[in-house]
């Protein structure tokens, strides 16, 4: 069975807690048992968590993973009629460790888009689409999209690949058609696998071969 969880209310009215007697005052965070009425945080063993807004759904789910004791904060709504949600008291402990694992994720965020702007800044655009032009042409049936990642992967700069050539900076139909080759080799046949499972290159290009041939044939190549 699910356990309910604890519920702490900031209270409308003036309160006083049923067990220490304290004056708490408006709008006083209390729990509500229907043993011991109204409690302040003392005296309910909740006085030792923090208090975490809302705002930040990854920081709460986290946060309230890592807590062993924890409790959603709710106020009266006048406007609602009903109780709506505040935040969340959690261990100190827990949300520390919420937060650095919400701040890993922001630096591999941070790090991916450093990547993505120097790849962006190494690709040379315009020579990109010609090359992405080419192989539509000599390919017209390759999936739509695919000759823009052929020119994007093939024409990367100081990537040492088939575009980077000379005969392919002039749009050479056979450098082109490399290019096209080595996509389909990677991404239509089992190539990859072979070679993860010990194949010399040149015996797992044999091996794949024939589907090679007849993807650029399904592709539209004249050859």
């Amino acid at each position: 069975m699910k356990q309910e969880e604890l519920k702490v209310f900031i209270s409308t009215r003036e309160s006083t807690c049923d067990e220490c007697g304290e004056n708490l005052g408006p709008k006083a965070w209390i729990t509500l048992t229907r043993d011991k009425g109204a409690l302040c945080l003392a005296c309910a063993d909740l006085d030792h968590l923090i208090f975490l807004p809302p705002g930040d759904a990854a920081l709460t789910r986290r946060a309230r993973k890592h807590s062993t004791l924890a409790a959603v904060v709710l106020k009266w709504s006048r406007t609602r009629k009903r109780y709506e949600r505040q935040g969340l008291l959690v261990e100190t402990r827990a949300l520390e460790r919420a937060e650095e694992e919400c701040l890993a994720d922001s630096e591999v965020r941070v790090r991916r888009r450093e990547r993505e702007a120097v790849r962006r800044e190494e690709l040379d655009r315009q020579y990109a689409e010609q090359f992405a032009t080419r192989v539509r042409e000599l390919f017209p049936r390759c999936p739509t999209g695919r000759e823009r990642e052929i020119a994007e992967h093939a024409c990367l700069k100081y990537s040492g690949r088939i575009g980077r050539s000379a005969s392919a900076k002039k749009l050479d139909e056979e450098a082109v058609r490399l290019a096209v080759i080595a996509h389909i080799r990677h991404t239509e046949t089992k190539y990859d696998e072979l070679l993860s499972r010990g194949y010399d290159r040149r015996e797992a290009r044999t091996e794949v071969e024939e589907s090679v041939y007849r993807v650029l044939k399904e592709w539209g190549d004249q050859k």
